[in-house]
């Protein structure tokens, strides 16, 4: 396999996690009875310009498909966080009514409905039909496509050029990223602005977060790969903020190489904080694989010894990053006999792989669990501040990363 980016070829492993289904592939009862499609889910790291990749066998449309059934509405932090992205951009570019905003993989309209409220002319573009038809439902136009050059092309010919594209944690799902940055230039207006925000490859080591390591996600991000696939297509990164969203992301700010707006320092500081952490050197990809092994064994022995203590364990979150976690740990339903999640198009379900069902947390009330495993970690506060009556009974909430944690009331936050 040769790099996505530079063509190298690739032969160094960064993490290897075994076989797994799509992490997003729930399934029905039916399908139960129905042979699974795993694929091995493997990274490489590309010593020539870094860009951190999975190995390919899954493509876009088996992974992205009519049914989908990530909602990006259902976490109301997300909301608050979109929410406070289309004030910040409205204030700093001075949209209006005679600008044009564009959102690639605009899932089901959370962010767009705040520019439609706004009254800025806007297109989401979301290739899955379940979450494009909740975006129509709110009033937000959708164009139902993968996003690649060639589509950008065309909406370019239709005068749909844009003074902002935003894509939110959609460049890490993109099979050929060059072909889509590509795009990202051909359909940006002159002096237009481009935001993508994504998990930080430099978190993801530093915090062992290997559960955001699934087939959705084909690239593990940089700042330094990114200004290298921006420069390869004409643009250029000229400002970049870190966020806590996702465990620690970034948002690039996007423009077109001969765009007269200087590059500001904080572009810099982060090149330098990558480079003193090794970003550019293959030793310090080989820690993850250890300490991956590592939560997996923790988390197993820690299930195993509630079961023989005979407490009654739950976890909390059909999230992709939770399905990564249980089917490399190998967990059943013997160990967490189901989970709980909001999202209506989970519950009744089962987890891929696993096979563990999924239910309405109103279970939680009904079975009082001695101990809640939260699966999207990075929302755990979240979690909590809905689901605090668990503490009522004297249970208990737990996360497995960055390592096994126990979070308890009194201090509302993680303690080793």
């Amino acid at each position: 396999m040769n790099c996505r980016h530079c063509g190298h070829l690739l032969e160094h492993v960064f993490i290897d996690l075994g076989f797994a289904p799509p992490s997003n592939a729930y399934l029905t009862e039916e399908d139960l009875h129905k042979p699974e499609s795993q694929y091995p889910l493997k990274l490489y790291v590309c010593d020539k310009c870094w860009l951190v990749q999975t190995k390919d066998y899954a493509k876009a449309d088996e992974l992205f498909h009519s049914d989908y059934a990530y909602f990006s509405s259902v976490s109301q932090g997300w909301q608050e966080h979109t929410s406070r992205y289309v004030d910040q951009m409205c204030s700093k570019f001075k949209l209006n009514g005679q600008s044009y905003v564009l959102e690639v993989g605009s899932n089901d309209g959370c962010l767009l409905k705040n520019f439609v409220s706004a009254g800025i002319p806007c297109l989401g573009i979301e290739p899955t039909a379940s979450t494009a038809e909740a975006a129509e439902n709110l009033g937000v136009p959708v164009l139902r496509e993968f996003f690649c050059d060639a589509l950008a092309l065309r909406l370019a010919r239709e005068n749909k050029k844009a003074d902002l594209i935003l894509g939110n944690n959609v460049y890490a799902h993109v099979p050929d990223i060059n072909d889509f940055t590509a795009g990202l230039k051909n359909l940006l207006k002159p002096g237009g602005v481009i935001t993508l925000e994504f998990p930080h490859l430099l978190k993801l080591i530093e915090e062992n977060q290997f559960d955001t390591i699934y087939h959705e996600h084909f690239s593990y991000l940089s700042l330094q790969v990114v200004i290298s696939m921006f420069k390869q297509a004409g643009l250029r990164v000229w400002d970049v903020e870190s966020l806590s969203t996702h465990g620690g992301s970034l948002r690039i700010y996007g423009c077109h190489a001969n765009d007269p707006r200087k590059t500001t320092a904080a572009v810099k500081e982060i090149l330098m904080e990558e480079q003193s952490h090794g970003l550019q050197e293959i030793a310090t990809y080989r820690a993850l694989q250890a300490n991956a092994d590592q939560i997996k064994n923790d988390l197993l022995n820690y299930l195993i010894k509630q079961k023989r203590a005979g407490k009654t364990v739950a976890a909390y979150g059909a999230a992709a990053k939770g399905n990564t976690l249980l089917n490399y740990a190998g967990v059943k339903p013997d160990l967490i006999p189901y989970i709980c999640d909001v999202a209506f198009t989970k519950q009744e379900k089962f987890m891929p792989g696993s096979h563990i069902p999924i239910l309405s947390p109103e279970v939680l009330h009904e079975r009082r669990p001695d101990i809640v495993l939260i699966l999207p970690w990075n929302i755990a506060d979240e979690v909590i501040a809905r689901n605090s009556y668990v503490y009522d009974w004297g249970g208990i909430f737990v996360v497995a990363i960055p390592v096994l944690q126990t979070i308890s009331l009194s201090t509302a936050g993680p303690n080793p």
